[in-house]
Order: C-alpha cells, then sequence, then structure tokens
C-alpha cells in the first residue's frame, strides 16, 4: 500500500505472472473488492487500502499462499 497525493491509498499487486491476463484479474478484484482500480505496466492498482480482501480474492483464484506477501 502506498500513499499518494492528497493522503489517499493505493493497493499495488505486483510480481504476478507473465501470463496472467491482468486485465481479467483487475476486474475480478475490482468487483470483490468494490473499489477502482487499473493497470500500470506489470502491476495492478487498487483505490484504497485492499490488502486484505485483495488476498482473499487471490487466495481463491488459486494463488499460492507462500507467494503473497503483505506490506
Amino acid at each position: 500500500m502506498v500513499k499518494r497525493r492528497y493522503g489517499k491509498k493505493v493497493t499495488i499487486i505486483e510480481g504476478l505472472d507473465q501470463d496472467t491476463d491482468l486485465n481479467n484479474l483487475t476486474n475480478k478484484l475490482k468487483s470483490k473488492c468494490a473499489c477502482g482500480g487499473t493497470v500500470k505496466g506489470d502491476a495492478i492498482e487498487l483505490q484504497g487500502d485492499q490488502r486484505s480482501k485483495a488476498k482473499s480474492v487471490l487466495l481463491k483464484i488459486g494463488y499460492d499462499r507462500k507467494n503473497i506477501i503483505v506490506q
């Protein structure tokens, strides 16, 4: 999570596989977390502090718990 202008928080998800469809994953995360977001480069940015929700969604999709690091 990073603070941006005006103190807004942004959750950044990075380090995903190259073959991952980032646009599809972003849409799933946005709908499950009820927030806005976008793909920037090789990372997904979600508006707000969505760390715990994003982690649970990634686990349900099938990502390994050992590979998800929340900071």
